[in-house]
């Protein structure tokens, strides 16, 4: 097992000590699967597995490519085939095909359901360093001096520092060959899962999973689950692992500000005629101030407490700032010292772009016409999303702003001093399964064993995933269980996995699929 960096070990202890105490009184617990017996076969099929992540990487999986996204459902489809479980694609208009496959454990009193979306976020070729769906093996990561090499014949020694580069290498396609691998490991030590399995890929997680709650109207008898496994997101930023035990949710809202019907010469007119970008940057001003707290009244009343349980978790969680400081290059964060985990708790508001007429070598003198900016809203548990717009609009109006829901006319303009178009985007809620569900023990232990030390426990992830169809429309609770690497450019350009990552997944699929009552 290639073992993770821990950056704290005071705090491991500490959670150790928690997880124990945990364990002692919770039921069920994980069988002993041989991991040793899993990494040897590992180590012999690597080659394999490696060229069989590669293959999958090749096939494009994004809302340009429809053709691609269907090959990618029918490949994942056909490796759940070919070991035994009863796979089918289930279709919606309109949507890419979902990849539904049930492997039934005899005697088995426990399903586990097992969510991995295997779409990506769209690509911009030109950025990359490669081909974006030509995967790219590196030495190690291009940020660490890597070089580009041949994949490795059979029986050649594999470096766990290696790096595969190509669109969905680390969200979200690592985790299906994890999985296969995983299964056949425990079949050629002549064991089988011990708990029945329920495996979803869906093709539409990167567009707000638009159809998966009619999926689920739809197919509801065939998912039937215990807990759902949420496999998606990265390790903790100290390269240790982790289990997340919800997600945030998400809201976003897009503000337009009005000056005059046309650019105007800022000679002529500036100093008179209203500049909407200074008038968008004074409102959006008002709405934080310079620690990163959120000024709009009543922001956070809607907050849900951690149980005493959650709150052990938050202090147990190893402090990483400092090396994320220096790997970013930020000398100061916001919150006033408060870690990163913190900060996650609670709701968040996020510029996540702004525009107004051009800048640099094309910048004219002029003043604008119109200034635009987007934000988005991250939600934790007890928040609704509409609400939280509601509040941010009642923010605006207090600032002396009318209102409108569509570019204004004329008469409009002439009849409102300070105009703002608010364009509101739908939203989902925050979701978070409690860290003593006797229900999510097993996969604690399962996680400790695989990684080898006992795994971080959050209560919650900084990303925001559609979770609450899983919680509300299924009933179910959930368990994110990340294994790519914390600097996988996720969404990005030249995104990657980390070998031993992909290792680890395959040890931690390993040892939760062989849980036992």
């Amino acid at each position: 097992m290639e073992p993770f960096a821990t950056e704290n070990g005071g705090l491991a202890v500490n959670h150790r000590i928690c997880s124990a105490l945990l364990l002692a009184i919770a039921a069920p617990l994980a069988a002993e699967v041989d991991l040793d017996a899993v990494d040897a076969w590992r180590e012999a099929n690597g080659t394999d597995i490696l060229r069989g992540f590669a293959e999958l990487l090749a096939i494009p999986n994004t809302p340009a490519h429809p053709e691609g996204l269907r090959r990618t459902a029918e490949w994942a489809r056909d490796e759940l085939a070919a070991r035994g479980a009863a796979a089918e694609l289930l279709e919606w208009p309109g949507a890419p095909p979902l990849v539904w496959a049930r492997l039934t454990a005899p005697g088995a009193t426990r399903t586990l359901g097992v969510y991995v979306h295997y779409d990506g976020q769209p690509v911009d070729p030109p950025s990359w360093t490669h081909p974006p769906f030509e995967p790219v093996l590196y030495t190690a990561s291009m940020e660490a001096g890597g070089r580009p090499r041949p994949f490795p014949e059979r029986n050649e020694t594999i470096d766990p520092n290696w790096y595969i580069y190509a669109r969905s290498a680390g969200d979200d396609k690592a985790p299906i060959p994890a999985m296969l691998a995983a299964l056949d490991a425990l079949k050629a030590q002549g064991t089988a899962p011990t708990v029945n399995l329920v495996f979803l890929f869906e093709g539409e997680e990167e567009r707000g999973s638009t159809h998966l709650g009619q999926f689920f109207e739809e197919y509801r008898d065939r998912l039937d689950v215990d807990l759902w496994l949420i496999c998606d997101g990265p390790v903790h930023q100290s390269r240790r692992p982790q289990l997340v035990f919800g997600v945030r949710g998400y809201s976003g809202i897009d503000l337009t500000v009005y000056g005059a019907e046309r650019y105007l010469h800022s000679g002529h007119y500036g100093n008179w005629a209203p500049n909407p970008a200074w008038m968008l940057a004074e409102l959006l001003a008002t709405m934080r101030d310079d620690d990163g707290n959120v000024l709009i009244e009543s922001f956070y009343d809607s907050v849900e407490m951690l149980s005493p349980r959650d709150r052990e978790a938050v202090l147990a969680v190893p402090g990483a700032e400092k090396s994320l400081q220096q790997e970013l290059g930020l000398v100061r964060t916001e919150g006033g010292g408060a870690s990163l985990i913190e900060r996650i708790m609670v709701p968040s508001l996020n510029i996540r772009g702004m525009a107004s007429a051009t800048v640099g070598p094309t910048a004219r003198n002029i003043v604008p016409r119109i200034a635009e900016a987007s934000l988005d809203v991250r939600l934790v548990k007890g928040n609704n999303a509409d609400e939280q717009l509601d509040l941010i609009e009642a923010h605006i109006r207090k600032q002396g702003y009318t209102i409108v829901r569509e570019d204004p006319d004329h008469a409009t303009r002439l009849a409102h001093p300070k105009l703002i178009k608010v364009v509101r985007r739908p939203g989902y809620p925050a979701v978070r399964t409690s860290i003593d569900a006797p229900v999510a023990a097993p996969i604690i232990e399962a996680a400790d064993r695989a990684a080898g030390e006992s795994v971080i426990l959050m209560p919650t992830l900084g990303g925001s995933l559609p979770l609450y169809l899983f919680t509300e429309q299924l009933g179910d609770p959930i368990v994110v269980v990340p294994i790519a690497n914390h600097d996988d450019n996720q969404h990005a350009p030249d995104e990657n996995m980390r070998i031993g990552n992909l290792w680890y997944g395959i040890r931690l699929f390993a040892a939760i699929f062989a849980t036992e009552d």
